[in-house]
């Protein structure tokens, strides 16, 4: 198998509703070979959440201390809490050759991309805000409030996604998937070596 090539940095973000959470599930189950990137956060784990699968949870001084030494490929807080990537850990593990998906807001986004010129940027919306709405809805976790400002925020994340390589438009979730794969795929060809390649199929 011809494999020698840097991994693809794939950052996806979308609104909350957008459908993003099972889109890249799905990618990681069907396609196989991508890393999920686990963020490092100031928050208290909820729930059944798992120190190093879900999050790296770290104390507010020790955060602070990677942010003075540039250990972060991106960082930002939300909600009074820190939230970041590890530089190093991203890195080793592109230059290994394996693919890493960073399930990011667009803030961060944009900061990989400054770090990372090679990151594939993809943005997954809804049909329209009509859909969102009802999607958000038909959680039945939000209040009318909450469902509001979630809304408003969607509106100003599509408009600063402008510069994101590729929009996906999740209307129907197997076609929206299927560009998705269709994305990883062609980012994999186009990085492959192709010396070994050569060397591969002439057997030298």
């Amino acid at each position: 198998m011809i494999r020698n090539r840097r991994g693809v940095p794939l950052v996806i973000s979308a609104p909350s509703g957008g459908g993003k959470t099972t889109l890249c599930r799905r990618l990681m189950e069907e396609l196989g070979g991508i890393e999920f990137s686990v963020s490092h956060t100031t928050r208290a784990s909820r729930g059944e959440e798992v120190n190093g699968v879900d999050y790296h949870f770290v104390g507010s001084e020790q955060f602070q201390k990677r942010i003075d030494g540039d250990e972060f490929l991106e960082w930002a807080t939300v909600h009074g809490n820190y939230y970041g990537t590890d530089l190093a850990s991203a890195q080793d593990r592109l230059e290994a050759g394996q693919d890493v998906l960073f399930d990011i807001d667009i803030q961060g986004g944009h900061q990989i991309a400054d770090r990372l010129s090679d990151a594939v940027l993809i943005f997954i919306l809804p049909p329209n805000m009509e859909v969102l709405e009802e999607r958000l809805r038909g959680r039945g976790t939000d209040s009318d409030e909450a469902i509001a400002k979630r809304l408003k925020a969607a509106e100003d994340e599509i408009r600063s996604a402008t510069g994101y390589t590729h929009w996906i438009v999740n209307d129907q979730l197997e076609s929206a998937l299927g560009e998705l794969k269709s994305i990883v795929v062609e980012q994999r060809i186009r990085r492959r070596d192709r010396v070994e390649v050569i060397a591969s199929v002439l057997g030298g």
